[in-house]
């Protein structure tokens, strides 16, 4: 008897729909699977047989074909055990087809028949909806990740023989019933907070513009004089994500197995911050079968680099394309993948090797060829794709001491949000959500200066030698600074505030 079961494969973030065909025939008793299977799919076979008897269920003593079709897409991952241990039930009589008609079913199988967690759910369930299957089978401690996708019947399912009984009609799976809890409950508190943050009021300025538009910040100050703090605490500064945003950065996490079991939605804007020691493959993604890297990992959050010049130089530079298109696109021999990565890069470094170069109360032990050449492991173009530099120098005793808390995160975040409400008014009907999404078009159409506005920015451009990038970014920094200041037009105070965030030499 030959049966039909619908299972799903990821193809990077997006899945397509797997049959799951199963062909039980005389010959020699044996399990083999054909499809484009990978080794962890072929090793089913051992799973199943064991996972159906250890159920008290019949395993037929016969040759069995599993074909998984289309059969040119590559099958990774045990998540096709469940669907396959269906299949086989259904072709030895035990368990009848029409229950699973319109059903997607996927999970991976203990020895003992109990179905463990499967990477993904979110991303599967979405294709379900998407192909008109009403119903979806899934791990027990996955159903809550599969609620999150709307009209769609979940099953949780604990192990091969409740599932057998569900399908015989003796015992029916009760569906999950989430009461849209996830999406309802408050996020969790923040870990760090701008009101503990001393000093510091021009950088948390800077924050606050960046936070804003999404603009790039790199932060130049000694050692200890709060950078990182600073850096982990902008994510306290960010609006909430709304409920799409938030669907889409959780199904990053869930197809790489980062969605943590209790947390089946991500609410907090995603903070990443690597080690400076990471490839580039770690950075933007990649791997035989390409994979989300950290910079898909803080798609609509922060990615933090600190020690900016100890990043390997080819680390830093593959991020110049997906500054630009918010996405990164990776070619391999088995296919091309796009993962999203828009994201705000916050970056942080020393001045120099020693870390002490301009300070006033520390002397700098490096010559002015070791400062220069630190400087400029960071090349000009990546340098020019940041809009927003900033000194952050050490912060003096009487602030360190003082008790009295700075502004806290929460006030900052309002005018923050004020801000991107203006933004996504004027975008309304665009793909673009904030002024740093800007092209040349929008620039234009939204930029506008005065005679006062144009003769300062000629001015800039001449005295700092400023790109037509760079000319590009000043506009739109402003027009944020403006929008923070409820300004329907740019004004001169708000390209000088934009202006004084560009870079200048300092040796």
């Amino acid at each position: 008897m030959l049966a039909n079961v619908s299972s799903c494969a990821l193809q990077g973030l997006d899945g397509v729909i797997v049959e799951v065909e199963v062909d039980t025939s005389r010959g020699m008793p044996g399990l083999t699977v054909v499809g484009l299977p990978d080794a962890a799919v072929r090793e089913s076979r051992e799973r199943v047989r064991s996972a159906i008897r250890n159920s008290g269920l019949s395993y037929p003593g016969k040759r069995i074909t599993v074909n998984l079709a289309p059969a040119d897409i590559r099958k990774e991952g045990p998540a096709y055990d469940l669907p396959i241990a269906v299949g086989v039930l259904i072709a030895s009589r035990q368990v009848w087809p029409q229950a699973i008609e319109d059903a997607l079913i996927i999970g991976e199988l203990s020895l003992d028949g109990s179905v463990r967690h499967v990477d993904g759910i979110l991303p599967i369930a979405a294709v379900a909806r998407e192909e008109g299957l009403p119903q979806i089978f899934v791990p027990a401690e996955d159903a809550a990740e599969a609620a999150l996708i709307g009209d769609l019947e979940v099953f949780p399912v604990e192990n091969v023989q409740q599932l057998a009984a569900h399908l015989q009609g003796l015992r029916e799976i009760e569906p999950y019933d989430s009461d849209g809890d996830a999406l309802a409950a408050p996020p969790p508190p923040y870990a760090t907070d701008f009101a503990e943050v001393k000093g510091q009021e021009h950088v948390k300025r800077a924050l606050e513009v960046a936070g804003a538009g999404s603009h790039n910040v790199l932060m130049t100050g000694p050692p200890g004089a709060g950078k990182t703090l600073l850096a982990r605490s902008m994510p306290s500064i960010l609006p909430e994500m709304s409920i799409d945003e938030a669907l889409e950065v959780t199904k990053i996490y869930s197809i790489l197995g980062l969605l943590p079991p209790e947390t089946p939605l991500i609410r907090h804007r995603p903070f990443r911050a690597p080690h400076h020691t990471i490839s580039h493959a770690g950075l933007v993604g990649g791997g035989s079968w390409p994979q989300p890297g950290e910079i898909s990992l803080a798609h609509r959050g922060v990615l933090f680099l600190d020690e900016l010049p100890e990043f390997s130089r080819r680390t830093l530079e593959v991020l110049r394309q997906p500054m630009e298109d918010h996405h990164v696109v990776i070619s391999r021999a088995t296919g091309t993948l796009a993962f999203p990565a828009n994201f705000t890069l916050v970056g942080a470094m020393n001045p120099c090797p020693c870390g002490y170069y301009g300070d006033p109360v520390r002397e700098c032990s490096c010559s002015t060829t070791q400062v220069t050449r630190y400087q400029k492991r960071i090349s000009g173009p990546l340098l020019d794709r940041i809009d927003i530099h900033v000194e952050v120098p050490r912060v003096d005793y009487d602030k360190l001491t003082d008790d009295r808390l700075g502004e806290p995160s929460a006030s900052i975040r309002g005018r923050v949000e004020r801000a991107r409400e203006v933004q996504r008014r004027r975008f309304q009907g665009m793909e673009i959500t904030t002024n740093a999404d800007m092209g040349p078009a929008e620039v234009r159409q939204f930029c506008r200066l005065d005679d006062a506005g144009r003769s300062l920015v000629r001015a800039a451009m001449q005295q700092l030698q400023m790109s037509a990038r760079a000319f590009h970014r000043i506009l739109k920094l402003s027009r944020t600074i403006a929008d923070l200041a409820n300004s329907e037009e740019i004004e001169t105070a708000h390209l000088a505030e934009a202006i004084q965030y560009r870079p200048r030499r300092t040796v």
